[in-house]
């Protein structure tokens, strides 16, 4: 299986993503994740310490363009508060039974919205400040 993430080129982009997505001021931590995972990246973020883990898949990535990884989990990273406090408000107003039809309509409108919003904007950084301004097709591709 090829490797999917090279540790120094994922640092190289993370460092340039730290400075344009004003995040300098974050304590990020990289972690390759070399067992199967569902997912392609994610990042763990602690607000209060302003500390935050990037996981990277190396097993079997969905994505083909590691920076448009590491832009899109920063991106996450920017918007988290707001997506805790929407999260938050989805609670509030629908309760906490993950069954009831409002409430799961709600919550998967906004994970999806998140998520799109997220993308577009990582391919829009992408195009204007990326290395590799090709977009990634490896979800649908497979």
């Amino acid at each position: 299986m090829s490797q999917f993430v090279e540790k120094e080129i994922a640092e190289k982009y993370i460092s340039k993503w730290q400075d344009i997505l004003r995040l300098r001021d974050w304590d990020i931590k990289l972690h390759i994740v070399e067992e199967e995972w569902r997912k392609t990246g994610d990042i763990k973020i602690d607000v209060d310490d302003k500390k935050a883990i990037l996981m990277l898949n190396n097993y079997n990535p969905k994505q083909t363009n590691l920076e448009e990884l590491i832009i899109h989990e920063f991106l996450h990273l920017k918007l988290y508060g707001m997506d805790q406090m929407t999260e938050e408000l989805i609670h509030c107003v629908f309760g906490d039974d993950l069954e009831d039809a409002k409430f799961k309509f709600a919550y998967d409108k906004f994970m999806t919205l998140i998520e799109t919003t997220v993308e577009d904007l990582a391919k829009g950084y992408l195009g204007v400040a990326g290395e590799n301004k090709n977009i990634s097709f490896g979800r649908i591709q497979k």
